[in-house]
């Protein structure tokens, strides 16, 4: 508007020193806009039967979600036949999601040497808990660096989150704190 409002004094002016300026008249805004579609025009709605019956059947075999893996007591691959010492019990799996909480344990190595794994003391619970598979992150670094610093075989208290894996459990740790040596004096 102010563009237009400007080219229509400059017209003035210039028809004042008899000079002649062309103009293009302004384009007319529209006077029935359409409103704004809020859904596609075409559609109607379903009848409530019929929704709901599209609702409850079952959907096609890309839609649907992944079946669970069977319940039960899953055994440790790393016990009883599959055991390096005969006779070994077989132990069973700690389940997917849950928490070891302020567990005492040592990290140890793989038979391979490949892997770090948490070797828990007997807790007086079930005193057979497999070894877990600890996740690489920032804190089996600092329990390396603090076991690699020290002479004497550390114990520490983790926290942690389980997983489990092709017949093993793995931990992802959220908390290691290294158990002070106890010494008594008289």
């Amino acid at each position: 508007m102010r563009g237009s409002i400007g080219l229509v004094g400059a017209a003035v002016c210039a028809l004042g020193m008899g000079v002649a300026v062309a103009q293009t008249p302004p384009t007319p805004a529209p006077t029935n806009p359409a409103p704004p579609a809020t859904r596609p025009a075409a559609t109607r709605p379903l009848p409530p039967g019929q929704l709901l019956d599209s609702l409850l059947k079952p959907q096609s075999a890309a839609g649907q979600p992944l079946q669970p893996i069977t319940e039960g007591p899953a055994v440790d691959a790393t016990t009883g036949r599959a055991a390096v010492a005969p006779g070994a019990p077989q132990l069973n799996l700690r389940r997917e999601g849950s928490i070891v909480f302020d567990a005492t344990a040592r990290l140890t190595r793989s038979p391979d040497g490949s892997t770090a794994e948490l070797t828990f003391d007997a807790d007086g619970k079930a005193l057979k808990d497999p070894p877990m598979i600890i996740l690489p992150n920032l804190k089996l670094m600092q329990m390396e660096s603090a076991v690699a610093g020290n002479s004497r075989d550390l114990k520490f208290k983790v926290t942690g989150t389980v997983t489990e894996y092709k017949g093993r459990n793995y931990i992802l740790l959220d908390k290691v704190i290294v158990v002070p040596e106890v010494t008594q004096q008289f």
